[in-house]
């Protein structure tokens, strides 16, 4: 019995251990690809900041300026764009998107862009209106994939598909804390942010302000996009960083308990052994 024992218990060990090779890799991994993924983050921020200033320019350089894009409506439909992972092992970073998203609205008050194969396939599953589906892959999805994205939204909106836009994202506070954050894209707040009028400037703009402001929205959507993507890739991969990290270390104090055991029915059977060969003796 005792021998039978220590042999499951060393495989065991064994399985434990071969299971904590798997995280530590999977965590050197995703440490890797969280300071690429972070570079990226920082690098596409000032793209839009700069056709923000831009769109700022034109409001407060023209008098009677109005857009389609910040006209707004009563909301009876939602588009929502929602970033999830491409896989598990991340602990909370699916679970905690989808839950929001429950929190938002009802299925039939919402049109969800799902993005990222977590997402597409819970979407799906639980009846949603689904946008599109094409968009499998959060992790390769490019600048020219969020230009056509920003395409899709911008003429949706203005055919009435929809009367608003969001995009739901997982924001990187830190390292060891990602939550879920909503961003509105659609309608576009007017801008408060006027020069003073000693220094204001009128603009002519050809063929004019409106069609110059209509034309470079889609270009600012899809840099809105392309920055809440890459900040979502950051979380997920350092969501899983800390998630492989803590199963590493369980996988370690479950070894050092197993050796322990182990240790114990060896001592056992040892002594077991000593106690026969001299009882044997003695007779």
């Amino acid at each position: 019995m005792a021998g039978a024992s220590m042999k499951d218990i060393k495989l065991r060990i064994k399985s434990v251990q071969s299971t904590m090779q798997i995280t530590k890799a999977m965590e050197l991994v995703a440490s890797s690809k969280l300071r690429k993924a972070k570079l990226r983050q920082e690098s596409c921020r000032p793209y839009h900041e700069e056709l923000k200033r831009a769109l700022l320019e034109i409001e407060a350089s023209t008098n009677d300026f109005s857009s389609v894009y910040q006209q707004r409506r009563e909301v009876r439909k939602t588009c929502m764009i929602v970033i999830a992972g491409d896989r598990g092992l991340a602990g909370g970073y699916n679970s905690n998107i989808f839950k929001a998203v429950s929190e938002l609205g009802s299925r039939e008050e919402l049109c969800i862009l799902p993005i990222g194969k977590r997402a597409v396939e819970f979407f799906t599953r639980h009846g949603y209106e689904v946008l599109s589906s094409s968009f499998m892959e959060a992790a390769t999805i490019s600048v020219a994939d969020c230009f056509s994205i920003s395409e899709m939204l911008t003429q949706g909106y203005r055919d009435g598909q929809f009367d608003c836009v969001k995009v739901l994202y997982t924001k990187l506070v830190s390292l060891l804390s990602q939550v879920p954050d909503t961003m509105e894209l659609l309608p576009l707040a007017a801008g408060e942010e006027k020069p003073a009028p000693a220094v204001r400037e009128l603009v002519l703009y050809e063929p004019g302000a409106d069609a110059v402001y209509n034309a470079i929205v889609p270009n600012y959507i899809a840099g809105m996009l392309y920055g809440a993507m890459c900040e979502s890739v950051a979380s997920e991969l350092a969501a899983r960083r800390t998630a492989m990290d803590a199963a590493s270390k369980n996988a370690a104090e479950m070894i050092d308990d197993l050796s322990l055991r182990y240790n114990r029915a060896r001592q056992g059977a040892i002594t077991q052994e000593i106690t026969e060969i001299v009882a044997g003796a003695e007779q």
